[in-house]
Formats: C-alpha cells, structure tokens, sequence
C-alpha cells in the first residue's frame, strides 16, 4: 500500500468547470482564458456530463473551419464524448489504473444518479504523495531508466524524430551525460521558437503547424525550414533536476511548484533517468 486514506471522498476533488453543449466556441475560449483551465465538462441542464473539451480540441476546430464563422459552431459538435468516469465512493488506485489503461490526463467524478462531482486531474492525484504517503519511496524505484536524450549541436529535425518515434513527451539534452537542457512538444510552437526560425519558414505552414499542436499530425518534412537549427535554439536551459534517492514527494513538489511534468533524475550530477506524472500515477496503480 503506497496511500492512507486512498477513497476518492477522503481527497479533495477539485470542482469542475462546466459548459451547455449549446455554447459556442467562442464562449469556452472565454471560460478557458478566464478560469486558466486547459479542459470544460459539457453537461445537460441538469449537470449529467454529456461530453469533455480541451484547448487542443478547440484550436484543431477552429483550424478546420475555413470560411465558417467562428461563432456559429457549438461546443456539441466537437467534444469529445468518450468519458472515463469514477464514482466518489471509489478509490484512489483505480482512478489511477483507469488514467494509465485509457492514457488520459483527467477523470470525471460521478454521484449519485450520474450527477457531475468534479473533476481529479494526473497533477491532483501525483499531489497525494505529498499528503498521503504510507512511508517514503524513493525516486529510483519508479523512475524510467532508459532516457531518450539529444545533444545540444543535434539537429532540430532528429529531435523531432526522437519525440515522435519514442512517443515520448520531453527529450533531455546532455552533454557528457549532465542533463543541459528539456525540449518538449511545446517548444516547437513557433510563437516560442526564435524569431529567425520563424521567418525562415513560408508563412502558411508556421500557421498550421500553430493550430495543429502536436508533432505526430506531421511529415518530418513538412519542417524542412528546422533542417539548419540546433537542439540549443529552442532548449529550456538548465532543468529542474532532482537526485535519485530523493523522495518522490520532493519531485511532485518540484512538478508542481514549476508547473511541469517531468524531471531529469541525477545521480553524482549524471543522467541516471527521468521521472514524470506518468510514472507516479503508474506506481499509484500497480499499488
């Protein structure tokens, strides 16, 4: 046992924002910006959830629309209907076991009669570590040892190769096994890319590969213009790292307190491996 108190109704659930199916586009935006959410539960007038939203669904949408004014499209036209769903009264392992066998990032919460509860997020559940651990577990015992990992003079392109054929979310960029830096998917936007990337590319494909938000709806060649670029120009330097007997607590905290998803595991300053959300609420339910 990894958790005390492991029911779902001892733990905090966080309270889901909410949309009509008959809302705009336009309006979840607004909903999205004003509450800093990346997600909306669409539910019936009488908060039966009909569906989920996400800022990805939402930029896909408007990218397809073309001609179509973007305020006539209704949110029931483009959520995703395909819940996973977790009673209150159920536990915290399978809330975890459902988040790793169906490879989402959040679960709605039901209650009585099917009446929407709330919302438990991969950030709320690895956050329990830091409240309801039964004894210590150290980094090294669920960290993933086989790091995927770039050199700072790599080229962009054979990163974006790395990330898409490891299916992996982060490369770490080393130099003589010292983690230097982290390239995510998001670093490829290119509002975030330097600004001579960005002009070297025909305007056209920079805008949709904006819109797209995800490299593996691409052809590697599609991003000819990143051909002459290093892993260097878009790396975040000097990542958050962590030592491989610390405890995991230490490393949600860090998630957490830095608002990302993953750490470089160290050891002696050396790359031994990396530890993510994914391998916390893993060990949560292989518990």
């Amino acid at each position: 046992m990894l958790l005390k108190d492991a029911d779902l109704n001892k733990i905090v659930i966080k309270r889901a924002v909410t949309i009509s199916p008959n809302a705009s586009i336009l309006d979840a935006r607004q909903v999205l910006l004003r509450h800093n959410l990346k997600r909306l539960v669409v539910t019936d007038s009488k908060k039966h959830p009909l569906g989920i939203i996400t800022e990805k669904d939402m930029a896909k949408t408007i990218y397809a629309l073309g001609d179509k004014p973007i305020g006539s499209i209704k949110i029931s036209g483009f959520m995703s209907k395909k819940l996973i769903t977790i009673k209150k009264t159920d536990s915290i392992y399978n809330c975890a076991k459902l988040m790793k066998k169906n490879h989402v990032s959040s679960i709605i919460v039901l209650g009585n009669s099917g009446i929407l509860e709330g919302l438990i997020t991969k950030t709320d559940l690895v956050s329990i570590f830091l409240t309801h651990a039964v004894s210590p577990l150290k980094v090294s015992k669920i960290m993933t040892r086989n790091v995927i990992t770039a050199m700072p003079g790599d080229s962009l392109l054979y990163v974006e190769s790395l990330l898409i054929h490891n299916r992996v979310a982060r490369i770490v960029i080393q130099r003589n096994r010292i983690p230097v830096g982290i390239i995510t998917y998001r670093d490829f936007v290119p509002a975030k890319l330097p600004y001579w990337i960005a002009q070297s590319a025909d305007p056209k494909e920079v805008e949709n590969y904006k819109m797209k938000g995800s490299l593996d709806e691409f052809q590697v060649n599609q991003m000819n213009h990143l051909l002459h670029f290093k892993a260097v120009d878009i790396m975040s330097s000097n990542p958050i790292t962590i030592e491989a007997d610390e405890d995991v607590g230490i490393a949600v905290l860090l998630m957490i307190r830095n608002r990302i998803s993953g750490l470089p595991v160290v050891k002696k300053s050396k790359l031994v491996g990396i530890i993510t959300k994914t391998d916390i609420i893993n060990a949560i339910a292989e518990a």
